[in-house]
């Protein structure tokens, strides 16, 4: 397990950064408490990627759908509001997990079982109003 802390200002470089650390793993979960900044690592994930869409939480569609300049297709997924696990089965999951495309999951917990074998975990931690902890690792089975 690797971590850094980084200034919100400074936030394009933690992503990049992670983007780097995560080398060719697709599934991204993103863990920590609400206002930890989950999100708003991932607007800077998707301006990295050069995501062209408005990027914002899909608490309540669950997921949303981003494209960047070369066509590529990302989706950011948001389990907060989900009373079954099994809710996520209902939008197919699994096809996005297996798409090819890049998924960023906040609230995975709630779809634990559900997950694939091998994802990138991205632990966020507010150290201040200002700066954040990010503990990463690669995982080869469930969390």
């Amino acid at each position: 397990m690797k971590f850094f802390n980084y200034e919100l200002s400074k936030i394009e470089s933690a992503a990049s950064e992670l983007i780097g650390e995560a080398g060719h793993e697709k599934i991204w979960v993103l863990q920590g408490s609400m206002g930890a900044g989950k999100t708003t690592l991932i607007r800077a994930l998707a301006g990295k990627f050069g995501i062209v869409d408005q990027v914002s939480s899909p608490t309540f569609g669950i997921v949303n759908q981003y494209e960047n300049k070369e066509g590529n297709v990302f989706y950011h997924f948001d389990f907060y509001r989900l009373d079954d696990p099994t809710e996520a089965l209902d939008i197919g999951i699994e096809e996005y997990f297996y798409s090819g495309n890049y998924c960023w999951l906040e609230w995975a917990e709630k779809i634990e079982a559900f997950l694939p074998e091998n994802f990138f975990l991205i632990k966020i931690e507010s150290i201040s109003d200002f700066e954040r902890r990010v503990t990463f690792q690669h995982i080869h089975d469930a969390i």
